[in-house]
């Protein structure tokens, strides 16, 4: 019963089968090989951007804050919403690549709104030279709290950042659950709505360890490949990343795989309905649950060897009614069978 997050899962036989493949032989390094082409060829294709420059990191930390650094200067400040991935788990990675750049939260949820956002980009045009200047927005879908940001939503934001001027990146670690969840097209949700960047998730649906990042204007191109290189994020055997992205994209195992982690989780969500002990801290729009339950549960759970991560409050205690946070999170790989037996777990 492993809910503790996607990143535990295995990996699909089809990607380690095209890793397999990409084994045989000699390939040119650093991304002149033919798979290289391929996976850019093929995410072209995904986002209908014939012209993207795109590139492949290894983890989605470089991702965002490399794409960050070639859409802003260090004196300028990015916009995210006070629970963006990029603020609470990068470590000050996008400080770091942009030489300085500093964060500015805007609001205080997972989500930003338009009207906080214009507020936000308003408050630091008052002080010239002496404060930070508007850099990019980033947006993170999903959310840290497994929310979606509707396409309306996104489209709201962007046309407040392009009011003034601004680049907009799209932090798409779990790219694919969203787009399943919307049922919309790849470039509904991002160029055509006004994303100019994209960190384009692998490894949270099911990849060993690869992302990519697509610019829509290729002009921002060369830039990201000397950021790249100087950040040491350049592959000698880029082979190995390509290798994992095509075998992702072909047969659309990306959108599978995202499919039945979603699937899995409306399935997990009804189970915990069904308890009637378990209350929920958000909406469950992805393949993320918050909720809680009383400790008994959780003691009950442990006991079993269930994996996930504890929100709030201690499994330790003497009242077994008292409510303690949960965060599950389903993969590509979790079975029905672990998530019927979790559910039982919680009232038996």
């Amino acid at each position: 019963m492993y809910f503790s997050s996607d990143n535990t899962g295995p990996v699909p036989d089809e990607i380690l089968a095209a890793l397999t493949e990409a084994n045989q032989g000699y390939a040119a390094p650093y991304g002149a090989d033919p798979l290289t082409a391929e996976v850019t060829r093929r995410i072209r294709d995904v986002f209908e951007a014939p012209e993207a420059a795109v590139y492949l990191v290894a983890l989605g930390t470089a991702a965002n804050a490399l794409a960050l650094a070639t859409l802003s200067q260090p004196w300028q400040t990015i916009f995210c919403s006070a629970r963006a991935h990029i603020h609470e788990d990068e470590c000050n990675a996008p400080e770091f690549y942009t030489g300085g750049a500093k964060l500015t939260l805007v609001g205080d949820d997972d989500k930003m709104t338009p009207q906080a956002l214009r507020l936000a980009i308003e408050a630091e045009e008052n002080r010239g030279v002496h404060g930070p200047q508007c850099g990019p927005v980033s947006i993170t879908q999903i959310t840290e709290m497994g929310h979606l940001y509707a396409l309306s939503e996104i489209e709201a934001l962007c046309a407040i950042a392009k009011e003034n001027g601004l680049p907009v990146h799209l932090d798409g670690a779990r790219f694919a659950n969203a787009l399943v969840a919307l049922n919309c097209s790849a470039a509904d949700m991002t160029w055509r709505a006004g994303v100019d960047a994209v960190s384009f998730g692998g490894t949270k649906n099911g990849l060993m360890g690869v992302e990519a990042v697509v610019f829509f204007d290729p002009a921002h191109g060369w830039e990201f490949e000397l950021r790249r290189k100087r950040a040491a994020h350049l592959f000698s055997k880029h082979r190995y990343l390509a290798a994992q992205m095509a075998g992702y994209l072909r047969d659309d195992l990306w959108l599978r795989c995202a499919r039945r982690a979603n699937e899995a989780c409306a399935r997990l969500v009804g189970g915990l309905r069904g308890t009637g002990v378990v209350k929920f801290q958000a909406d469950p729009q992805g393949n993320m649950v918050f909720c809680s339950f009383p400790r008994a549960a959780h003691q009950r759970l442990a006991a079993e060897g269930a994996m996930y991560n504890m929100t709030f409050g201690k499994i330790e205690g003497d009242d077994p009614d008292e409510m303690l946070g949960a965060r599950l999170v389903c993969d590509w790989s979790i079975s029905d069978a672990q998530i019927d037996r979790f559910v039982a777990l919680l009232v038996n």
